[in-house]
């Protein structure tokens, strides 16, 4: 049998499998007691981009008896090679195979990767369906956004960890050690930590219309509801993380410098389920970006966040690393900054900046849709922020948007045009030359745990006409215009808002030859119909069906601390198009998390006494 330096030569990109990275941890594999191998649904490049990793490889690996090791799904060369020369699929510091490991971990973030998940079991060597594992094969456990709801996944996950893994995950290594080798007494005692679902301590029933009729416990361990985990605050960033070989698609260092966003767009649920805002404080964040810097030798660091312009003193925070790092000719970047004219000026503020490209999320084309999803900005400030870019020589823009939310008519779409439109118009009079704008226009989709989750997304039909009207129109004033795919976008509704049933859809996927769902070379939506077809299973009704307010949802048991009755509440108002205040502002609007965290407990017991919630 020929062993992987055989094969490294038949591969492209050979740094994607060989490990011995700087500062990658090798630990003794002989005499260290739990062996965890943490892994990620997508090629190395993309994985290697990907926070959460990282915090999780620093803090399995500071356990004294615990050895934690990366895997990545191979590209299609690499699967190829490792099937027909009957190598499992291996881990990147020590090249054992998956199979000898006691924990897999799974990193959920999107949802066309959940093929990817079958067929790196299947490398592995490791039967796919958890009711087919016993006490010889590695215990599989997921984590990460897409586990808010966890159905259609449950058939091949012995158990998820529902929120922030940083402390939960070292609560659950207390109850492993002990129950080690003990797959069916484990799961019933993991399943007693807060945070921790095991699926298969449930039974599932459906009435005859395919809609939940509950969801019960079927062992007195397994709590009715799950609550997501929230971690006080922010861990200490990562400041030795593991250096790659290759490009990756995010080349650069990172410093998480805050965790939440509290704006409250309708329709993003990352915005629900990493609620509330913490942050990391000032002199942490210079500490770390200069650790990083000296660890790694990045020239650029990204200071992350879903709101980066949110942090409480990021003009501070700029200037202050501007002059920590001015001998080291460290570049930033702001990788998500609020439409407004002061992000210009912190751009400008940055050191050693280059005129590339801005990039801000209108969302909708015109002022009442974004009403709609609370993202209120008036036509007005967009333009005076464009005009404020154009005037300081920022002539590329990326302008993102989205088709199909609620109540979007196709005025709401010709807005866009005229939106585009005008912009670059204003380009052409502040310098007197040709503003690059690029327009990209992604799919509405309803999401679990959001004031939209009840919601239809709209059918192709609907979408492909709205993109011809972008396509007609902005091609025509010059403006790079691209789209997404109407049946990716369908298929990610499927499986974002989806039950257990879908388990079998997704299986036989699989076996058609779905896998690298993500990549537009290689995803079949022919695959997927047929699987849908065999498994009696309709993708409308999952992604293109409105539900009542009063529907049981297949995500029902999994508590995120913001409330069904506000998410209703919020649900009125974007019919209303009502505005939801900011409440890091002002009030607390009650969103629930103050019966969990003790700073939006103190600032809705202060908004009480003053009589104004």
């Amino acid at each position: 049998m020929k062993s992987l330096n055989d094969i490294l030569y038949e591969v492209s990109k050979p740094g994607r499998y060989t490990g011995g990275e700087w500062n990658s941890i090798v630990k003794d594999w002989q005499t260290t007691p739990i062996r965890i191998a943490l892994a990620f649904p997508d090629v190395y490049e993309v994985g290697m981009s990907n926070l959460a990793l990282p915090i999780l490889y620093r803090i399995l690996n500071d356990q004294p008896d615990v050895l934690a090791e990366r895997v990545y799904a191979p590209w299609v060369d690499m699967e190829t090679a490792l099937r027909q020369h009957n190598i499992p699929l291996f881990s990147l510091e020590t090249k054992h195979p998956l199979k000898d490991f006691d924990i897999i971990g799974f990193s959920l973030g999107y949802e066309l990767t959940y093929t990817n998940v079958l067929n790196m079991l299947d490398l592995a060597g490791i039967p796919l369906f958890s009711h087919q594992r016993d006490d010889t094969h590695p215990l599989i456990i997921a984590g990460g956004s897409c586990v808010l709801n966890p159905e259609p996944m449950a058939d091949f996950i012995d158990l998820f960890v529902i929120g922030e893994a940083e402390e939960a995950i070292l609560k659950f290594l207390e109850v492993f050690r002990s129950y080690k080798g003990k797959k069916k007494q484990l799961l019933r005692q993991a399943a007693k930590l807060p945070g921790i679902y095991v699926p298969s301590l449930y039974e599932i029933d459906y009435r005859k219309d395919g809609t939940l009729a509950g969801m019960t416990p079927k062992v007195p361990e397994a709590s009715p509801t799950i609550e997501r985990q929230i971690v006080a605050r922010l861990p200490q960033p990562v400041t030795r993380p593991v250096v790659p070989y290759i490009e990756t698609i995010h080349d650069r260092g990172a410093i998480e410098v805050q965790r939440g966003c509290s704006r409250g767009c309708r329709f993003c649920q990352a915005g629900i389920i990493y609620r509330p805002v913490r942050e990391l404080d000032e002199h942490e964040v210079i500490n770390a970006v200069t650790a990083l810097v000296s660890n790694c030798g990045y020239s650029e660091v990204s200071l992350v966040s879903l709101s980066t312009g949110d942090y409480h003193n990021i003009s501070g925070l700029i200037r202050s690393l501007s002059t920590k790092c001015s001998q080291d000719n460290i570049a930033f970047s702001l990788p998500s900054l609020r439409l407004d004219t002061s992000s210009i000026e912190l751009i400008e503020a940055l050191p050693y900046r280059r005129k590339t490209t801005l990039t801000f999320a209108p969302e909708a084309g015109t002022e009442r849709l974004r009403q709609v999803i609370n993202k209120s900005i008036p036509e007005e400030a967009m333009f005076d922020t464009f005009a404020a870019a154009f005037n300081k020589g920022w002539l590329n823009l990326k302008l993102y948007f989205m088709v199909g939310l609620p109540s979007e008519t196709i005025d709401d779409v010709k807005g866009i045009v005229d939106l585009v439109t005008k912009t670059r118009q204003l380009g052409r009079k502040a310098e007197n030359k040709s503003p690059r704008l690029r327009a990209s226009v992604a799919t509405f989709i309803p999401k679990s745990h959001t004031p939209c989750q009840w919601l239809a997304q709209d059918s192709e039909e609907q979408l492909t006409s709205k993109h011809d009207v972008l396509k007609q129109n902005l091609r025509r004033a010059g403006v790079h215009f691209s789209w997404q795919d109407t049946k990716t976008s369908q298929l990610e509704a499927v499986l974002s808002r989806g039950d257990r049933r879908l388990g079998k859809a997704i299986h036989r996927a699989w076996e058609l030859g779905s896998k690298l769902d993500a990549w537009h070379e290689y995803f079949s939506y022919h695959n997927w119909l047929r699987a849908f077809q065999e498994s009696g299973l309709d993708p409308a009704f999952y992604a293109n069906r409105e539900r009542a307010l009063d529907e049981l949802l297949p995500w029902q048991h999994i508590d995120v601390g913001v409330t069904p009755a506000f998410l209703k509440r919020e649900y009125d108002c974007m019919w209303q198009g009502k505005d939801t205040h900011d409440c890091r502002y002002r009030p607390c609007n009650a969103c629930g998390l103050q019966q969990r965290h003790p700073d939006c407990q103190q600032k809705f017991q202060a908004n009480v006494s003053n009589k104004v919630v």
